[in-house]
């Protein structure tokens, strides 16, 4: 097939690399800068799969049928199917997803090839792609929830967990399609068949809000935990071992950190919240709002460091911040814990120093950034959300709370 992805995100590259195995893809972004990146084979985002297929493209050794491009409607004019997989950013002014990406992609198709295909993988508030259809009802529209980790993208593609499908009422397409596009995408899976779901649209919206959701309550509980057993002075680790030990638990997302950030989990929780307008809920909301109590309270625990500084004679602790970045592997940093912690430190009046070799930038909200860890060092205290051995000679100085030492 002819293939158009919008969006190179970690959405949209593991997808167009994944269908580029089998079919013509272009692949289509705003940014210049991603789109030259890709058509010299070298990946625009940090994912050491997308990485290893393009390094393996360009020796000949695993050929993809992938171009990229700024110029969409001459790649969406060309294509059979067009997978919209731009970025919705949650705005809080108004409550809501701000997916005019999206829409500006779905007028532009509607434009130029108003018989293709589309696929809509960018997430989106429950009821967004019932909407769109009543909007242009001659689409043949799908929306598809993607369940992908930050930094194994491809890989999360390569052995999804589930497909999931989902056809509007009354729109153009049918389940066919959506059958048709689960092939594709069984097709250029590594594994074993996975579950195919084909569902209503706004059943799989919800699908995605609520399994984010989900791993948003996972990670408010155990870092929960964490500050009871702090302030108890109990032994964190032993108890979330015992407690993960139950099989209906199970021993995994339980190491404890600053909270929740990166793409999905802080911008789909608000926007399930959201979607709850009207809707009696108690737990939804107390998700959000932990995630706020553990910044508060792990922030308190670094000022109460500085404090202690003071006291001891050092007249102006400086706090420096060990990467900026949610996980090993990711360069991304968009909404992560640790910043919701430099905020509430420098409110303090307390200086901070940023360590993050991806950012070329010399200040990062006004604080300085290094690319010299040894200047890291220098700082009074460190804060660390995910523990390196980088830090072991300074390891006095650094407060985590990666117990478990892993993502």
């Amino acid at each position: 097939m002819r293939i158009a992805v919008a969006g190179l995100g970690y959405v949209g590259l593991s997808l167009a690399v994944l269908l580029a195995q089998h079919n013509d893809v272009t692949a289509v972004d705003v940014v210049p800068q991603k789109v030259e990146a890709l058509n010299r084979r070298e990946s625009p985002i940090r994912d050491a799969e997308v990485e290893a297929f393009l390094a393996a493209d360009a020796s000949g050794e695993r050929p993809l049928a992938l171009t990229a491009t700024t110029d969409g409607a001459a790649a969406y004019a060309d294509a059979d199917l067009v997978v919209v997989a731009t970025p919705t950013n949650y705005d809080p002014a108004q409550n809501h997803f701000d997916t005019s990406a999206v829409e500006a992609v779905l007028d532009l198709v509607a434009e130029v090839n108003p018989g293709a295909l589309v696929v809509v993988k960018s997430t989106v508030p429950v009821g967004y792609t019932e909407s769109q259809q009543r909007l242009r009802p001659a689409m043949r529209l799908l929306f598809s929830p993607e369940f992908l980790r930050e930094g194994h993208a491809l890989q999360d593609n390569l052995e999804p967990s589930r497909i999931i499908v989902g056809v509007p009422r009354g729109g153009a397409a049918t389940r066919g399609d959506a059958e048709g596009f689960a092939r594709l995408l069984q097709e250029g899976a590594a594994g074993p068949d996975a579950p195919t779901l084909v569902m209503g649209s706004t059943d799989a919206e919800a699908v995605k809000l609520f399994a984010n959701t989900y791993l948003a309550l996972r990670v408010a509980y155990f870092n929960e935990l964490d500050t009871y057993a702090s302030e108890r002075g109990l032994d964190a680790a032993s108890i979330i071992e015992g407690v993960g030990l139950d099989p209906r638990i199970g021993p995994h997302y339980n190491n404890p950190s600053f909270g929740y950030g990166g793409y999905c989990l802080p911008k789909d929780t608000k926007q399930l919240l959201a979607n709850y307008e009207d809707v009696p809920q108690s737990l939804i909301g107390a998700i959000v709002e932990a995630n706020r109590t553990r910044k508060d309270y792990v922030a308190e625990q670094v000022l109460q460091r500085v404090m202690g500084l003071v006291y001891q004679g050092v007249p102006h602790p400086v706090v420096g911040v060990y990467r900026l970045t949610m996980k090993s592997g990711s360069d991304n940093f968009r909404a992560s814990s640790v910043q919701g912690i430099m905020k509430r430190v420098k409110a303090r009046g307390v200086p901070v120093v940023v360590y993050e070799p991806t950012l070329d930038d010399p200040e990062f909200f006004g604080s300085e950034v290094t690319h010299d860890l040894d200047r890291l060092k220098e700082c009074d205290v460190i804060v660390a959300n995910r523990w390196s051995d980088e830090l072991a000679d300074v390891a006095d100085k650094v407060y985590t709370r990666d117990l478990f030492r892993r993502d």
